[in-house]
C-alpha cells in the first residue's frame, strides 16, 4: 500500500470511512497533481499529510455532511479538483459540476477525472455558469463569487474555511441563512459552512 494510502485511511479512520477503493481513486488523483503540479501550479501545498488533510479529509467531510440522496452540485472554481473530485468518488450518486475558467486547469481536471462518470467538467466563468444544481460548494478564498453563483442558481451553499473566515461570509452574506460553523474534528480552526438562500 502507498505511503498516501495508508495515511489518509489512518486520518479518517473512525471519523470518514471510505473504502479500499476509493482510496486507490483518490491516490491515482494525488499522483497525477503531483506529476502536473511540475509545470502548472495546482497547488502550493508540500507535503503528502498536509494534502491528505487540507485536499482530500476536507472534501470527504464537505461530502458527508450533505444530505443523502442524489444532488447535482457545483464545485465553483475547482482548480486541482477540491473539493469536487474527491466528493464524486464518496458519493458515486451525486453529479459534480467542475466549475474552472483557467483553460490549462480544465485540461487537467478532464484527465483526472476520466473513469469517474458522475463528474463533468466546465470551462466557464462562474459568473456564466447556468445550471440546474442543489448545491455549490468551494473553498472560501472568494466567498463573494461563490455565493454569487449559488444566488443566481438558487442554490444552498457549503464552504471549506477557516473559523476566522466565517465570522465576515455570516456577517456580511445576509441573503443566506446560515447554520453554526462545524469544526473539522483533526484542526477546530477550519471548519464547514452551510447556508441557504434566505425565502
Amino acid at each position: 500500500m502507498s505511503e498516501f494510502r495508508n495515511l489518509l485511511l489512518k486520518r479518517v479512520q473512525g471519523k470518514y470511512e471510505i473504502s479500499l477503493e476509493e482510496a486507490a481513486r483518490m491516490d491515482a488523483h494525488f499522483e497525477l497533481l503531483q506529476r502536473w503540479n511540475r509545470r502548472l501550479n495546482l497547488s502550493r501545498i508540500e507535503t503528502v499529510e498536509e494534502a491528505i488533510e487540507r485536499h482530500y479529509c476536507e472534501s470527504i467531510a464537505l461530502a458527508r455532511a450533505l444530505p443523502s440522496g442524489a444532488l447535482r452540485i457545483v464545485d465553483a472554481g475547482s482548480g486541482a479538483g477540491f473539493p469536487g473530485i474527491p466528493m464524486a468518488i464518496v458519493r458515486p450518486e451525486c453529479l459534480l459540476y467542475l466549475v474552472e475558467s483557467d483553460s490549462r486547469k480544465a485540461v487537467f481536471l478532464r484527465e483526472a477525472t476520466l473513469g469517474l462518470s458522475n463528474c463533468e467538467v466546465v470551462r466557464e466563468r462562474l459568473e456564466r455558469v447556468e445550471l440546474s444544481v442543489s448545491w455549490v460548494v468551494g473553498r472560501a478564498v472568494r466567498w463573494q463569487e461563490i455565493l454569487a453563483v449559488a444566488s443566481r442558481l438558487s442554490a444552498k451553499v457549503g464552504l471549506m474555511v477557516t473559523a476566522d473566515q466565517s465570522v465576515p461570509v455570516r456577517r456580511e452574506a445576509t441573503a443566506f441563512r446560515w447554520d453554526d460553523p462545524v469544526p473539522f474534528p483533526w484542526d477546530n480552526s477550519r471548519v464547514l459552512l452551510f447556508g441557504a438562500l434566505v425565502a
